[in-house]
């Protein structure tokens, strides 16, 4: 194997576990914000994870986050407007980050 070869390998490998990386990452984020919205619905215990599995299982809608919100916003309509929602959404993205790297 050329030496071309094994650096295109190596950057597949890293671009394959950066990706991995972001998946992992946004789906505890929305585990975390789903845990909050949870709690704002009077939820707790294993039905609070059941939620939050379900914001989760809305991201895979379709790319990009407005799918979470849009769940998230007629679930909470009347507990969180929309600048709350997207506030905790970003908060939580950045606490998974930090426990995404606490952890490796």
């Amino acid at each position: 194997m050329s030496a071309f070869d094994e650096r295109e390998n190596a950057y597949e490998n890293k671009f394959a576990h950066d990706e991995a990386m972001k998946f992992k990452t946004e789906a505890r984020a929305n585990k975390l914000v789903g845990l909050w919205a949870a709690e704002l619905l009077g939820k707790s215990g294993d039905e609070a994870l059941a939620y939050a599995k379900e914001v989760i299982a809305s991201d895979f809608e379709e790319a990009g986050k407005e799918d979470v919100f849009r769940k998230l916003s007629a679930d909470l309509a009347g507990k969180a407007d929309e600048a709350t929602i997207r506030a905790k959404m970003a908060e939580c993205l950045i606490e998974a980050k930090q426990q995404m790297v606490a952890e490796a």
